[in-house]
């Protein structure tokens, strides 16, 4: 117990400073980055102020990790350096029961994280994503061009020129209707579809339906068999497309289900939705390579720690963003998000092996 309340003294204070270093040094990467933005629009600076208060809880996700790693990895240098692990091994403590303590930390912050950015960090930077948008008058339009949906499994496939939002209005656009064995039945095009709030359906301007009867295509009037069924919202036709990491688990798990569903490209979203899951957990992660890397050397141990830190964070994103592109255009299939988690993994375990003890 005397060993764990003293490797906690060491390592906390070092802990909680790293993560206020680097995630100050992301608010001003950030105020620096948009400054001229700010100037030119003439944004009072009381609320350039509350961008950055809301941008905090997102660097503080961001820099837990990097924090534990050089803190762990700074504790554990600066006790080699000073020949106190060497009396410790040799009271018979391994280096694995030493930093134990450590790796329980560790594994609590990382469902800690989990949590802190689905109930915290996705809110604040929603605002302030929204606040910056405002001032910078960059408000985005929720008009679509260019739309292709599937409704119905497939059954239905809606296909337009231009939707207007504020009419709730689709033009030149095309219903194709298919059976359940994906055979054609009627092709309906109308000059414009309007949306109904009250029936729930889209209603149809200047419209003309090709059927298909035994492989032939005739000219009928538009059956309400089949326009009865032209019930997919409004709001699916909005340019709304939803960035997964900036909303809740549970928003971006029924934001994929849609774009599944209307046939739209989801592997990048669903990229993103599994590195929710698995970002958290690099903090574990790391806390086995900070053990490896420490004791490397016992000059300079901040500087030493500062660079290995940052090496190791750049290698990690640099995977990361890898293996995101690999998945977008389907060159990886499940693996996805972890492959990062492995690489630092299998580097982690490499270093324990010929680490000091």
């Amino acid at each position: 117990m005397t060993l764990v309340k003293y490797i906690y003294k060491r390592f906390i204070p070092v802990f909680f400073g790293a993560v206020t270093f680097f995630s100050l040094v992301l608010v001003l990467v950030d105020l620096l980055m948009n400054l001229w933005k700010y100037i030119q629009n003439q944004v009072p600076v009381s609320q350039v102020f509350i961008l950055m208060l809301y941008y905090v809880p997102k660097t503080v996700w961001y820099a837990i990790p990097l924090g534990i790693l050089f803190a762990c990895s700074f504790t554990l240098s600066n006790l080699y350096a000073n020949n106190e692990l060497t009396a410790i091994f040799a009271s018979g403590v391994s280096l694995f029961r030493f930093t134990l303590p450590l790796l329980v930390f560790s594994f609590i912050m990382s469902f800690a994280l989990f949590f802190f950015e689905d109930k915290v960090v996705v809110n604040t930077y929603a605002k302030k994503t929204e606040l910056q948008n405002q001032m910078l008058k960059e408000e985005k339009s929720l008009n679509n061009d260019k739309i292709v949906v599937l409704a119905e499994g497939g059954d239905i496939i809606y296909k337009a020129d231009l939707y207007d939002d504020a009419q709730k209005r689709l033009y030149n656009v095309y219903f194709v209707f298919r059976d359940e064995h994906q055979v054609l039945q009627a092709v309906i095009h109308a000059e414009s579809a309007k949306w109904d709030d009250g029936q729930k359906v889209w209603k149809l301007q200047k419209a003309v339906q090709y059927t298909n009867v035994n492989g032939s295509v005739e000219i009928r009037d538009v059956a309400p068999v089949f326009t009865n069924r032209l019930i997919e919202p409004a709001e699916t036709f909005r340019n709304n497309t939803v960035s997964v990491e900036e909303v809740t688990v549970k928003v971006a798990k029924e934001y994929i289900g849609h774009l599944m569903r209307t046939g739209l490209p989801y592997n990048e979203a669903l990229s993103l939705y599994y590195k929710r899951f698995a970002f958290p957990f690099v903090v574990f992660i790391v806390v086995f390579l900070s053990i490896g890397l420490s004791g490397k050397t016992s000059k300079n141990v901040m500087l030493t720690s500062l660079a290995f830190s940052i090496s190791a964070a750049v290698l990690f994103y640099v995977t990361q963003m890898v293996t995101m592109l690999f998945d977008k255009f389907g060159y990886i299939r499940r693996l996805r998000v972890l492959v990062p988690c492995y690489f630092i993994t299998v580097i982690s375990v490499v270093l324990l092996r010929y680490a000091r003890t």
